[in-house]
């Protein structure tokens, strides 16, 4: 029996969705428990390449049950295109479960995410604007609308009458917007339920079954730890707990559940949107990295800001998970390279730190101390085994797992499942 955490060590976009993919074939549940479809993980298999938001990457393993979560926040709409486009691709949806506690993004919740976002001015978060915060917002002050009350027509009335009340107040006398309808949520709504019906269910239910029974639990999280809304740069954060600790509230698994926690880094970072990025690296080598790595965003195609390997914030992530092992994903994005950088301390008022802080100016003020490593510059993508890597790269992922103080388990170094390297087997 393993219960295993995928987690996110950095900003997210860290190549978790190709990790829990190849993770999948000695799982039998996989499991999401935050965040919504702002999240993208991109899976490459012989079926082709897939843009996930909402589904679990182990729907394309036909033994494995996928799961989403009481925690995550799932716009219906959204959910059924993604199950749609998996469905034309000869993908199989009869083993995913849908939470039936998951909160619903609503249309005033997109709207008021936007019109939040635009308010902000120059002090904007750089939202995906899904509606994730206005959904989470709610949920916390006890007003949403669960997948349950989809399925109840009474229920769904009721509760979408004082909501839309309240938001149409809001959108009418705070943003001059017209109101919007009750009625036409109301039957859109309904519908969305109906259609999905058949995944809606008592997931921690499920969960907890397998979990008496041995099986082999997946649990994988969106985003990264430095965006989680307590221990990530606040308030340039998700509205969710990506987190190992999210797992057990987003799931309902007890905490001594979990045994194993996987954090997954790329071997340099990168971050969307506003806020603090130590290691952030601009001018032609911040090209290079985003044009080799091909980083825009899943969810937005906005470009991400590129820097190097954080190992200050990765070290304050595996202490935050507990985590037992590190991925490094990406490391062929620095074959190229003459000379690869860590970043092992921040520089703060002329002293030299070894650790996160966590207020936002002295977030904002700190700079990298790097430690500079021979480049490699020639072609990982081939490699199968620790051994076979350059010694310049066994030398950078060595002096990773000294910095960070984990070891390092799996290297991707390609998109594809078979361009990895396994070192130790953790599920």
């Amino acid at each position: 029996m393993t219960v295993l955490a995928v987690i996110g060590g950095q900003w997210g976009d860290e190549g978790k969705g190709k990790i829990v993919d190849l993770l999948t074939s000695r799982a039998h549940v996989v499991a999401r428990f935050q965040g919504g479809d702002n999240a993208g993980h991109t899976v490459v298999n012989p079926k082709g390449t897939f843009r996930m938001h909402l589904v679990p990457s182990g729907i394309f393993n036909p033994e494995v049950t996928c799961i989403i979560g009481n925690g995550v926040v799932i716009n219906p709409k959204r959910l059924l295109e993604e199950m749609a486009a998996l469905r034309e691709q000869g993908i199989s949806l009869d083993r995913l479960y849908v939470s039936e506690a998951a909160h619903v993004i609503l249309p005033f919740h997109l709207l008021q995410d936007e019109l939040e976002e635009e308010g902000r001015g120059s002090t904007s978060l750089g939202t995906t604007r899904r509606g994730i915060g206005p959904v989470y917002a709610d949920k916390a002050a006890r007003l949403g609308v669960r997948m349950a009350d989809l399925l109840d027509e009474e229920v769904l009335l009721r509760r979408l009458t004082h909501l839309v009340q309240m938001k149409n107040t809001l959108l009418t006398q705070v943003y001059g917007r017209p109101p919007l309808l009750l009625h036409d949520i109301y039957l859109e709504y309904l519908e969305y339920g109906r259609q999905l019906a058949p995944h809606i269910a008592d997931t921690r239910r499920i969960l907890y079954q397998a979990w008496e029974q041995k099986r082999k639990i997946l649990l994988e999280g969106a985003q990264g730890t430095m965006l989680d809304l307590d221990f990530g740069t606040y308030p340039y954060v998700t509205s969710s707990s990506p987190s190992a600790g999210g797992a057990c509230t987003g799931l309902g698994l007890p905490p001594r559940a979990i045994q194993r926690v996987l954090l997954v880094c790329k071997a340099y970072c990168t971050r969307v949107g506003a806020g603090p990025f130590p290691s952030e690296v601009e001018g032609e080598v911040g090209d290079r990295l985003r044009e080799r790595g091909h980083e825009y965003g899943t969810t937005t195609g906005r470009p991400r800001r590129c820097g190097w390997f954080d190992a200050v914030a990765a070290r304050y992530a595996v202490e935050v998970n507990g985590a037992d092992a590190l991925a490094i994903t990406k490391l062929d994005v620095l074959d190229e390279e003459p000379v690869v950088r860590l970043c092992t301390a921040y520089r703060l008022n002329d002293a030299v730190v070894p650790y996160v802080p966590h207020s936002l100016s002295l977030w904002q003020s700190v700079t990298p101390v790097y430690e500079d490593l021979p480049g490699w510059q020639c072609s990982t993508r081939q490699v199968r085994a620790f051994e076979d890597l350059p010694e310049p790269a066994q030398a950078f992922l060595n002096r990773i797992e000294e910095r960070v103080g984990v070891p390092v388990a799996i290297i991707s170094v390609g998109p594809g499942r078979e361009e990895t390297i396994i070192r130790r087997t953790l599920l």
